[in-house]
């Protein structure tokens, strides 16, 4: 997400060589999700360049590629050796790759338990995971959900809950939301951590007053688990992204007013060089 393009010379400066992007983008949030990764494992150069633009403390939380997850479901050979690629390949991350996100395709149902269970154990315990369902069953059918929680439990793995209510909540208004609507799930949204650092994944809509007015809950959840001693990590998306930035600021400024502890995000690097005049 650190090259979005609407964001270059509106929130980052612009331009910006590739190997700078995600070192602005640190300035704005502390976290990123490692959505590049779904796609095709990164090269170990471009995460040893990642590693140089972030302090030990920034958080990725990336993908597993689908390869494993969507196209092997998690299962055979294959999967294994696809794995072991992806983990030597983020290694330079070190602390920063705290989380392992492990997405599945709505398609993967609590019959796949025993699958997900067997590939949850096997994972080497260098790093934590949290796994995100998109199967309406785990909602909507009490026992599938207390049976996956069972699951993650075991291993210590968070639940991480996609919020799209306030998407699906009214009719679209924008191409982007309306793009929207075909590609996110529409699920029930579910606050109950499992482990001591829980992730949220929050999508509102184009308009900023709706994202606000939408993620009111969110804001009293993270409050009340930073008080229980968690460490929650937050990403606030809208179906364009353009506004992500200042959006995911303005959503930490307001645990802050309710947690004055709680530490400031970075200073932003201005997006314009600065001038004597």
């Amino acid at each position: 997400m650190w090259t979005h393009a609407p964001w270059q010379g509106r929130f980052l400066p612009h331009p910006l060589p590739p190997g700078e992007r995600l070192r602005a983008y640190a300035t704005w949030c502390d976290a990123v999700e490692g959505n590049t990764t779904f796609y095709a494992t990164p090269a170990r150069s471009t995460v040893e360049s990642w590693a140089r633009q972030t302090s030990p403390d920034f958080r990725f939380v990336a993908k597993l590629p689908k390869s494993i997850t969507h196209e092997r479901r998690l299962t055979g050979p294959g999967a294994d050796e696809e794995l072991g690629v992806f983990l030597e390949a983020i290694e330079p991350l070190g602390p920063r790759a705290e989380t392992l996100w492990v997405q599945l395709p709505g398609s993967f149902a609590p019959a796949d338990l025993g699958v997900l269970a067997g590939f949850l154990r096997a994972l080497p315990r260098s790093h934590r995971y949290a796994v995100e369902v998109r199967h309406r069953a785990f909602f909507e059918d009490e026992r599938a959900g207390r049976l996956l929680e069972g699951v993650l439990g075991g291993v210590g793995a968070e639940w991480v809950p996609f919020d799209t209510t306030v998407l699906f909540r009214s009719p679209p208004t924008s191409d982007a939301e309306r793009e929207a609507w075909t590609r996110k799930p529409r699920l029930p949204r579910r606050s109950a951590a499992l482990t001591d650092r829980p992730i949220i994944r929050y999508l509102g809509r184009d308009s900023a007053e709706r994202t606000v007015e939408g993620w009111r809950p969110w804001v009293g959840t993270v409050v009340e688990w930073l008080r229980e001693g968690r460490s929650p990590t937050v990403f606030i998306h809208t179906p364009d992204n353009a506004d992500a930035l200042m959006l995911a600021r303005r959503f930490h400024d307001e645990v802050r007013a309710h947690l004055p502890e709680v530490e400031p995000l970075p200073e932003p690097m201005p997006s314009e060089p600065l001038t004597l005049f």
